[in-house]
């Protein structure tokens, strides 16, 4: 009875070995999978803040001195559209100056530039193909650099390609209508330290 048992026992560990070796095998290889790629990719808090400030002077090279002063101080960019119709054919926005706020990673709000009214939003995406693995989140300031260069490059093309949706859908229109107005402080400032300064010039070249 004994010999009976012993070697129906084991005969079920051999069958269980048989199913569960190939399991216990697929799992180590993809636990040293996920070793591999952490060693070739190593914890490194800094590196995105590196990232990012890589990104932030490639973009100050590339816009013009308000756009990069406006980005560091509000953390958004303006840029005026171009458009004789205005974006999407709104109603009542033909030849009506307009602009688009440019977030990092957020869609880009178009809104008429006298009233502040809203007219939409446009999704895009510049995935990342040169981080590892698929990475699809580029720095704040390479996302923001992207859009300003689409917008300012070929406006037509990328509103047309975009996603486009009411106002809301991604930002709460009260934070947009906030951040125009903190806008148009911020110009009224610079307009003001301006006029300062020129003030100053004259004062100190009374031949002038």
């Amino acid at each position: 009875m004994v010999l009976a048992l012993a070697a129906t026992a084991i005969v079920a560990i051999a069958l269980l070995s048989e199913e569960l070796l190939p399991r216990v095998e697929e799992a180590w290889c993809r636990h040293r999978a996920r070793r591999r790629r952490a060693e070739l990719t190593p914890d490194d808090p800094g590196r995105e803040r590196r990232a990012e400030q890589r990104a932030r002077v490639l973009l100050r090279s590339c816009v013009n001195e308000e756009e990069w002063a406006m980005y560091r101080d509000l953390g958004f960019l303006r840029v005026w559209g171009s458009q004789r119709d205005g974006p999407a054919q709104n109603e009542g926005t033909e030849g009506a100056p307009y602009g688009y706020l440019i977030y990092p990673h957020r869609a880009i709000v178009a809104y008429l530039a006298q009233t502040h009214r809203l007219l939409g939003e446009y999704c895009v995406q510049f995935p990342d193909g040169t981080r590892p693995y698929g990475s699809a989140r580029l720095p704040d300031s390479d996302d923001v650099l992207a859009k300003w260069m689409a917008l300012t490059g070929d406006e037509r093309r990328l509103i047309s390609t975009a996603n486009m949706h009411l106002p809301g859908r991604q930002l709460d229109p009260g934070r947009v209508k906030r951040d125009l107005w903190r806008l148009a402080q911020w110009e009224r400032a610079r307009m003001r330290e301006a006029s300062r300064s020129a003030q100053s010039s004259l004062k100190l070249d009374p031949a002038g």
